[in-house]
């Protein structure tokens, strides 16, 4: 069965993100600016990277090579195509986490923003244990209302198969995830958004580079 991610398109998605009453994607926006001046690293992928929202705070004396992950192709092309500036730093790469996890490269920071909730915690277990990355850097939504999770908007039809692969988050559930692979947290903040949901950043460090 087709994931319900390949058949969303990137404007519906964009807009409703970007709705006074989401504003999801502008608080991403700030948050992964934080995220790419965080650590000392030069190599990173960001998992479930849509429309690229955020890349353009990727500093290309820093970083050598970023990887936008995604398994639309319609949403990496649109990436290669927005930021053209990053030629060279930036690679696309379309693998459906859930079943290709191999396919990931290793790289120094993981970043996955909003992509855990539609992975689960197995898979994500699993994509980080395969990028062997030093930090891993990771937003997501906390919901007061379990039944509504995607806020009423002109766009919400585009999201009605969402439910077939979402998964309800908690960060202790998360942290607990993270530390039967060796990680442990570092860091956490928290985003309220308008609509009294919040995205909630945990960042890990692999336990060997807490000890040193």
């Amino acid at each position: 069965m087709i994931n319900p991610w390949e058949e969303i398109s990137l404007d519906d998605y964009e807009k409703h993100m970007s709705l006074d009453s989401v504003r999801q994607l502008q608080a991403l926006d700030y948050i992964m600016k934080e995220q790419f001046a965080a650590y000392p690293v030069e190599t990173a992928p960001v998992l479930g990277v849509a429309g690229g929202n955020g890349l353009e705070h990727i500093d290309t004396d820093k970083y050598h090579k970023v990887y936008g992950v995604d398994i639309n192709a319609d949403y990496l092309r649109t990436v290669s195509q927005r930021y053209t500036q990053l030629l060279g730093v930036m690679e696309c790469l379309r693998i459906d986490l859930i079943n290709e996890a191999e396919k990931l490269p290793q790289a120094q920071l993981l970043i996955a923003n909003l992509l855990i909730e539609y992975i689960g915690y197995g898979a994500f277990q699993r994509a980080v244990l395969q990028t062997a990355p030093r930090y891993v850097s990771c937003v997501i939504q906390i919901n007061t209302d379990v039944e509504q999770w995607v806020l009423e908007s002109p766009y919400l039809r585009a999201f009605d198969r969402l439910d077939e692969v979402h998964h309800q988050m908690e960060e202790k559930a998360l942290t607990a995830t993270m530390n039967k692979i060796g990680y442990s947290l570092i860091l956490q903040e928290s985003y309220p958004l308008p609509n009294g949901k919040a995205l909630v950043r945990l960042d890990f460090a692999r336990n060997e580079e807490i000890l040193i």
